[in-house]
């Protein structure tokens, strides 16, 4: 019964940060598309956050530092895409894709050009360049207590400070944009921007916002794949987690709570995944491992077919805003 309960308390912790750069990513598309701006380029955003928090964490071994350095060009790239798609008026999907070529370009040639590693970044080998696990007290003790211990060393405690922080933005989200005048506008943004307009309110400034931070979760995502996750920056890392989220996004219908749970579905399939390579089931033998890592990415194509109900977005979003003379 024992090696039960932690069996799965492992396999549902493996789920929980499996699911933390989703969770980010999933939030970022909604701040964004609930202003209004549709947004693709969550997977460029993650790559550039990556690159740039495992560069900086490897150069002055600070963790902290690698975060920043990661919101900080998630941001810049956000921007560009915001000048395009608000300022511009241009086609929100092709600088969403432009984004994510550009994003895997750049860094597999700047990792290259700098380390001469094939792209990847110097192994983060000190404590302090990377976000270790948190240990909570009395972990240890109770590690034993039959299903109680369990739970409470391997799935609640032994996480890093960006997988608490995912958690903790779910909430805020909810808070912020149902419960605040700032997440009141930015939804009407999104919804009706002439009526914003007409306020008095600007638009433009408002779906910047969106924009921006959209940007700083995406610089969440990154950093958490190369500075916690893993021990450094490896070309591709992100590996279709931004259109994963995306589809998490959709399926939660710009909500922040039925987001984090498809999230935490996604991360338990990927977890399971994991768990099932190598593994021989009798009359058929062993599943190639090929098909078991395709679960993820099965139910994403499965969720955006539509067999889980029809998903309405915001219905300004993606056009651009023309102010009225």
């Amino acid at each position: 019964m024992q090696d039960l309960a932690t069996t799965i308390a492992l396999v549902l912790s493996s789920s929980v940060r499996l699911a933390v750069p989703l969770i980010f990513a999933s939030l970022a598309g909604l701040w964004s598309e609930r202003a209004g701006v549709v947004d693709i380029g969550l997977e460029g955003k993650m790559l550039v956050a990556a690159f740039a928090a495992a560069t900086t964490a490897s150069e002055t071994g600070n963790a902290w530092l690698g975060l920043l350095a990661g919101i900080v060009a998630s941001v810049a790239f956000g921007l560009v895409h915001g000048f395009a798609a608000i300022d511009q008026r241009g086609n929100q999907i092709v600088s969403g894709a432009a984004i994510n070529l550009v994003a895997a370009g750049l860094t597999a040639l700047l990792g290259n050009a700098w380390f001469g590693e094939g792209g990847r970044t110097p192994q983060l080998d000190l404590p302090a360049s990377r976000f270790t696990p948190i240990v909570w007290p009395g972990a240890d003790t109770i590690a034993t207590v039959p299903i109680l211990g369990p739970v409470y060393h391997d799935l609640i405690s032994g996480h890093d400070i960006l997988t608490y922080l995912a958690f903790l933005t779910v909430p805020l989200t909810a808070f912020v944009l149902y419960r605040t005048r700032f997440g009141l506008r930015l939804r009407a943004t999104g919804e009706n921007p002439a009526a914003v307009d007409t306020a008095g309110i600007s638009v433009r400034q408002l779906r910047y916002g969106g924009v921006i931070i959209c940007g700083i979760l995406c610089g969440f995502a990154g950093t958490y794949l190369s500075v916690s996750q893993a021990a450094g920056f490896l070309p591709q890392m992100t590996a279709g987690k931004g259109y994963i989220a995306l589809a998490a996004m959709v399926f939660a219908k710009w909500r922040p709570v039925p987001a984090l749970l498809t999230c935490l579905l996604f991360g338990f399939l990927d977890a399971i995944s994991i768990r099932l390579q190598g593994v021989v089931i009798p009359n058929v033998g062993e599943i190639p491992v090929q098909a078991i890592q395709s679960l993820p990415y099965l139910l994403t194509v499965i969720l955006l077919a539509g067999f889980v109900g029809r998903a309405i977005p915001p219905k300004a979003s993606g056009i651009p805003y023309v102010k009225e003379r």
